[in-house]
């Protein structure tokens, strides 16, 4: 019996002129909105019998994001009868993901998944997602001897090259994110990969300054572990392993909430070890996204106009579109929605609450007489989406968009 290596694997180009030409052609078919690109003409402005609709100036898909999706339905297209596979979502929108499954891309995770990594052979197909995977995911594929379809976004890559950098000057990466989060597992698990380095990841400020008492004060270890169990590498210590940090982070967190977490931990280390001493004991670089900023700092400034409510428009599991969500709560009502299906009528709205993790109803929430509605949209979200909203806000007045362009 053969007991031969599998093949090294191979990492396709499928970037090319006639491949994607095609592609585009048919994303655009699929996502593309005549009337967003027409109210963006417009100073992202529609207003018509006493409703106005102001778009945000940055909002909807990124370029990673259309990037991940070009190369998807470009493997498709290079393999028409091929099985191609996909780790994960390729993005966090359900609509997306759907169009993905529909063209025969066979997941292998998730609620819905098709097939599971065992199944795989050598000379497989399988995409990796935008977020990234981990690192002992790749090397079981590439001992597979897999072709790769790698849709990471050149952000997140960023962010592992500085997490494995800390790792090999012990140091260990505290990482502001969601643990649970595909793109921080990817990361996380950058700083195992010479399989010496650590890793903590933080969720709120209040996570940040239980580290920072821990450092400047010491503490419970026990209670440490097991409050954080879950999102830090194996045989950390935080007797040990916080003497030396290195701040990184999921990419589309706020920026102003990273940017604190880090101001919170280099006082602790300076309290710690003095300001001397600061440059031996913390390290930190902004790896924020900037098409995360962008739609961040976009729709700041539409909070800043008169608004009587906010739609947010993404998938319920989309980091950088739940922010968006957080920062409309904070200063008017807001209803954070996956798709236009969701405004039932002027009186009832399901819309995503992210405080009970679930879907809720909201009764009267269109208010009756002259109104101004913002709308943005995560980096996940496709214009078709939003031109979908738009027009269901309008119908619920009674007016007919075509009719209002056509005037």
């Amino acid at each position: 019996m053969s007991t031969q290596a599998p093949a090294a694997p191979q990492k396709i180009n499928l970037r090319r002129p006639d491949v994607m030409e095609a592609v585009q052609a048919q994303v655009l078919s699929h996502y593309r909105s005549e009337l967003v690109e027409r109210i963006r003409a417009n100073g992202h402005v529609l207003s018509a019998d006493g409703l106005t609709i102001k778009l945000a100036k940055e909002f909807g898909f990124c370029y990673g994001v259309e990037r991940a999706i070009d190369l998807a339905y470009a493997a498709r297209k290079v393999f028409p009868d091929q099985p191609i596979y996909i780790l994960g979502e390729i993005i966090h929108n359900p609509e997306v993901n759907d169009q993905i499954r529909a063209m025969d891309i066979q997941f292998l995770s998730g609620k819905e998944k098709e097939a599971d990594i065992e199944d795989l052979h050598a000379g497989d197909v399988v995409i990796i997602p935008a977020f990234g995977t981990e690192v002992a995911t790749r090397q079981q594929l590439e001992a597979k001897g897999c072709r790769f379809v790698d849709t990471t976004c050149g952000d997140v890559m960023s962010v592992w090259k500085r997490v494995r950098q800390y790792s090999k000057e012990s140091v260990t990466s505290i990482i502001h994110g969601k643990a649970w989060h595909e793109e921080t597992k990817a990361t996380s698990s950058q700083a195992r990969a010479y399989g010496n380095g650590h890793y903590l990841v933080v969720f709120t400020l209040a996570e940040a300054d239980y580290v920072c008492h821990y450092i400047v004060h010491g503490g419970d270890k026990q209670e440490f572990l097991e409050k954080f169990k879950g999102a830090y590498s194996a045989g950390f210590d935080p007797d040990t392993h916080l003497e030396a940090i290195g701040v990184a982070n999921q990419t589309t967190m706020l920026r102003g909430e990273t940017e604190e977490v880090q101001r919170r931990l280099k006082q602790a280390m300076v309290q710690r070890y003095g300001a001397d001493e600061l440059d031996r004991h913390f390290r930190f670089f902004d790896t924020i996204c900037g098409a995360t900023q962008d739609r961040q700092d976009a729709l700041g400034k539409l909070l800043r106009e008169p608004l009587d409510l906010l739609i947010v428009i993404g998938g319920y599991n989309s980091s950088n579109t739940s922010h968006l969500a957080e920062m409309g709560e904070a200063k008017l009502p807001t209803y954070f929605i996956k798709n236009a299906a969701k405004m039932a009528s002027d009186r009832l709205i399901s819309h995503y609450d992210q405080h009970l993790h679930q879907e809720v109803q909201t009764q009267n929430w269109l208010p009756a007489g002259d109104i101004t509605v913002g709308i943005t949209a995560g980096a996940s979200c496709p214009n078709n989406l939003i031109e979908d909203a738009i027009r269901r806000l309008f119908e619920l007045r009674g007016i007919s968009v075509q009719e209002l362009l056509a005037g």
